[in-house]
């Protein structure tokens, strides 16, 4: 009885094994490359090379390996279509033992030397077969050495030999194996057929499986149809021969897709405590939370798609639960909306799946996502400052805060209509700068509303971007520019050559949102007056030199030798570029004064 177990145990194959096509009518979802293959197969249009890509599990070794039983199978007089899978040649390629068809893994087998041998052998003729095939599989792990050395014989190989490449990196090939191959790009297959064909296995295993549990397999392998066979081997031996859409939920550790719904739901509403208490109770039936944040991904690009194109609720994969609610949330949120909860969400799912605690990370998220679920948007805000005339008025009373779900009147019909619902909210005028900003930047930039009036000089232009705190726009403008001309909204600059790249740009940047006006800045190479920096300095030393040469100042100086006068203090300080206390430390020296580090 234990030889008979044991015995049965080793015969056993999986799914993806056990049900790999062994002929192009048996391979599904390729429709494109089965066709051209068949038809240069049957005009005798063979390349003699073929490059299959795609990704993980839609059949390119399988490809390979079709292609070589058509190409060898003794059965018929040539190349045929329909190889018969039975005859010798067939089965030793089925179980890559074929003399004639070798296949490598390029990903252990990198080298020169592993294709030196292959160069070596080609010019010999097959043994058993009408033609000698080498598969490489991942031939994209091929050095560069070993790439060069493959570049002749691929381009001009022997009549009796044809290469098959297979690759998931398509493009970590250099462009002259690709010029020597004829490629095929294997799609994914798609969700129907992919359900189709789970079914069809199914029911050979004689098993019985939800057509809802196929669906979320299908869902999960992402149009690879060795995953779905893995996933579903792994579901009929969870389920000793049932497959579920609960037993399948459980065992890929997924939540409801009616709880995500709801959940999106509770949390484009506002509703804090109830997004955290739905999260934290599938939290505790087992899902993942970096899983459920990929749910609401997913529900998120769902929901916009189904905005732009309303065929998209169509789907199969989708059923009719999904569709009524789906559609009802698609009509009612607003895109704005909706694209702001995908950038937070990419975010946040990293976040998720770095934090030491996930499921912390991702009530913080929904946290974040419920506040800012009733913020305007954008457009929304500048509506409001254009119709309330430069006062942007405050959404929900200015403090946001999303419901408890015990507030009454949460179940909003609309995302956009949470912008009118600050009309019963005290109005407060803004009078910050940000505000000001805004109206000076719309449409060309609008002077009458601008933070500041036009300077009506240089100096007080300089002084502008000291009072906004740009110091170092301050700086190079009063040390490292001559002025040749001005007037209110243009000047002409003769930059140093320790002026920092991208001065002009920055200042017109500056003195847009200051002014609400596009001034016009002229850079000349030769000409212009004294920095202003150089004017205070000489200033500063002809008040000096006046102090000197007053009786008053020079009794002071006979009564006390040895004193110095270290600066002059007018009547209008703010009339001087520079404060004279700095000035003087550096009169002596000469050396201009660099307070900033660009």
């Amino acid at each position: 009885m234990a030889d008979a177990l044991t015995e049965k145990q080793a015969a056993y194959r999986v799914l993806a094994r056990k049900y790999r096509p062994n002929n192009f009518d048996t391979l599904i979802g390729q429709d494109a490359m089965v066709r051209t293959l068949s038809n240069a197969i049957e005009t005798d249009r063979l390349a003699h090379a073929f490059i299959l890509t795609g990704v993980r599990g839609v059949g390119k070794t399988t490809t390979a390996r079709i292609l070589a039983k058509a190409l060898n199978c003794s059965a018929h007089d040539g190349p045929s279509v329909n190889p018969c899978g039975e005859c010798e040649q067939c089965v030793a390629i089925a179980e890559s033992r074929h003399v004639d068809v070798m296949e490598m893994d390029a990903a252990s087998h990198t080298g020169v030397d592993d294709i030196r041998e292959i160069i070596d052998s080609v010019r010999y003729g097959p043994t058993s077969s009408r033609l000698k095939i080498y598969i490489i599989d991942e031939v994209h792990m091929l050095s560069k050495n070993a790439f060069n050395a493959l570049l002749k014989t691929l381009e001009e190989p022997p009549e009796h030999v044809k290469f098959i490449f297979a690759t998931t990196e398509i493009r970590k090939l250099p462009v002259t194996v690709l010029s020597r191959c004829q490629r095929f790009d294997l799609k994914r297959v798609e969700s129907d057929v992919l359900v189709d064909h789970l079914a069809k296995i199914v029911a050979k295993e004689g098993c019985n499986a939800d057509d809802a549990a196929l669906q979320m397999i299908v869902r999960a392998s992402e149009g690879s149809v060795r995953d779905s066979l893995s996933l579903l081997d792994q579901a009929i031996a969870h389920g000793a021969g049932t497959v579920s859409e609960a037993q399948v939920r459980d065992m890929l550790g997924l939540a409801d897709r009616a709880q995500i719904l709801d959940l999106f739901k509770h949390m484009m509403a506002g509703e804090a405590a109830e997004a955290i208490t739905l999260l934290r109770d599938q939290y505790n039936c087992g899902a993942d939370p970096a899983v459920v944040i990929n749910d609401l991904l997913d529900v998120t690009h769902w929901l916009t798609r189904l905005k732009v194109t309303p065929e998209t609720g169509n789907d199969t994969l989708v059923s009719e639960a999904e569709k009524t609610q789906g559609g009802a949330m698609a009509e009612s949120l607003a895109m704005p909306h909706l694209t702001r909860a995908w950038q937070m969400l990419l975010k946040g799912v990293q976040e998720v799946r770095l934090a030491s605690s996930p499921i912390a990370a991702a009530e913080m998220l929904l946290i974040r996502l419920a506040y800012a679920a009733n913020l305007p948007s954008p457009v929304d805000l500048v509506k409001q400052i254009k119709a309330g005339n430069g006062a942007a008025k405050p959404v929900g009373g200015g403090n946001i805060a999303p419901t408890n779900g015990n507030a009454g009147g949460t179940s909003r019909q609309s995302v956009g209509q949470a912008v009118g619902q600050g009309s019963e909210a005290k109005q407060q005028p803004s009078t910050s700068a940000a505000t000001a900003q805004v109206l000076a930047l719309k449409a060309g930039g609008d002077s009458d509303h601008a933070p500041h009036p036009l300077p009506v000089s240089f100096e007080k232009m300089v002084d502008l971007f000291r009072q906004e705190k740009e110091g170092q726009l301050a700086f190079a403008l009063s040390d490292l520019v001559r002025l040749v001309n001005y007037r209110p909204g243009a000047f002409s600059l003769n930059l140093d050559e320790k002026a920092p790249a991208g001065l002009v740009m920055r200042v017109k940047d500056c003195l847009k949102r200051w002014t609400g006006t596009d001034w016009q800045v002229t850079i000349v190479r030769d000409g212009g007056e004294s920095s202003l920096r150089e004017k205070a300095v000489a200033h500063q030393k002809q008040l000096l030199g006046d102090a000197a040469e007053d009786n008053l100042v020079m009794a002071v100086m006979a009564t006390f030798p040895g004193a110095k006068i270290y600066a002059v203090r007018e009547d209008k300080p703010e009339e001087l570029l520079a404060e004279s206390d700095e000035m003087a430390e550096h009169i002596y020296d000469d050396e201009p004064v660099n307070d900033f580090d660009f």
